[in-house]
């Protein structure tokens, strides 16, 4: 299945019905008066969250979504059935913004979330609305209200507790993969990872924590190199960073840095957000240049540091018990 976390729509709301110009005939009432009833109300276009869905992708193929429009309204006073409600359903952690303002309408977080981001139009008054003393038998009505139309753009934002950063070819699917049932596409060269990956990992209390394994990041990341700055808006939403280093790369300290720097330069929060350091693929490394790496990287940052391998579970317990104490 693709990914898809950005998708542009047009949602019409229902117009109004039109209002009815009739006239009570019965028996024995010959001048009858005024019985037009209004118009119903348009149907409006309500967005709802669910977890059924994990991706924007349905967005591609189906882009406008109308409600349906009031009934004119009947005689005897009858009011116009109303127009039906167009449901358009999105995955838990989509933001909708107005395409043409920018304007953020909502953000839609936890399941059955609803937003109406389109109302109808009212019905129009019939005929019985307009009788006065000065005018008995009316002989007009009220069309319906236009429907609101509008242009949004969806934008999903992934909701996951940890979320793992590093550069390409770290072992973050590597390492999702041995922490949880998820099974991304793994292989040894960089940008295996075209999309966010999402794993839940279950903490001692047997509840289970999402984490996601965010593609992409390279040099550039913020200004929209590479993959990173799609995706780096799904690491938003975490309470805790998992920063993975390739300890087997040539300079392990500059990727580090690396990374930070495109983080502070991305903004949003991030490089305010608590951070956990895992030196990974330690079962390939020399003792000596691991502990040269950390010393360096001590002198850089207070942030716990730790040494893993993703490959052999080697150190994973020790992380997963510093990761519980911060979510």
């Amino acid at each position: 299945m693709q990914f898809i976390d950005l998708a542009e729509i047009e949602v019409v709301a229902g117009n109004g019905g039109d209002g009815m110009v009739a006239f009570r005939r019965e028996k024995y009432v010959p001048a009858g008066g005024p019985a037009g009833g209004n118009g119903g109300r348009g149907g409006s276009v309500i967005v709802v969250a669910t977890e059924r869905l994990q991706t924007l992708l349905d967005f591609r193929y189906a882009r406008i979504f109308k409600a349906e429009d009031g009934k004119k309204g009947g005689s005897s006073n009858c009011t116009g059935a109303s127009g039906s409600d167009r449901i358009i359903e999105v995955p838990c952690g989509t933001m909708i913004y107005d395409a043409n303002t920018g304007e953020l309408v909502g953000d839609l977080v936890t399941a059955e979330e609803t937003l109406c981001v389109a109302k109808g139009g009212k019905g129009g008054l019939g005929n019985k609305h307009f009788l006065s003393n000065s005018n008995r038998a009316p002989e007009h009505a009220l069309p319906g209200l236009e429907g609101e139309q509008r242009r949004l753009r969806l934008e999903l934002k992934l909701i996951a507790e940890v979320g793992i950063i590093g550069l390409p070819n770290a072992g973050k699917s590597t390492l999702i993969s041995s922490l949880s049932a998820a099974k991304p596409k793994i292989a040894n060269y960089p940008f295996t990872t075209l999309i966010p990956n999402l794993g839940v990992v279950k903490k001692p209390s047997g509840d289970g924590t999402v984490f996601a394994d965010i593609p992409g990041l390279i040099a550039g990341a913020s200004a929209g190199i590479g993959l990173g700055h799609d995706f780096l808006r799904h690491i938003e939403r975490t309470r805790l960073l998992l920063h993975l280093i390739d300890i087997t790369a040539e300079e392990p300290i500059a990727d580090y840095q690396t990374i930070q720097e495109e983080l502070a330069a991305y903004g949003h929060g991030l490089p305010e957000r608590k951070q956990i350091i895992a030196f990974n693929k330690i079962d390939s490394a020399d003792d000596e240049i691991l502990e040269d790496a950390i010393t360096q990287l001590k002198a850089l940052t207070s942030v716990p540091i730790f040494t893993i391998s993703a490959v052999t579970r080697k150190g994973l317990d020790i992380l997963l018990q510093e990761i519980w104490k911060h979510i």
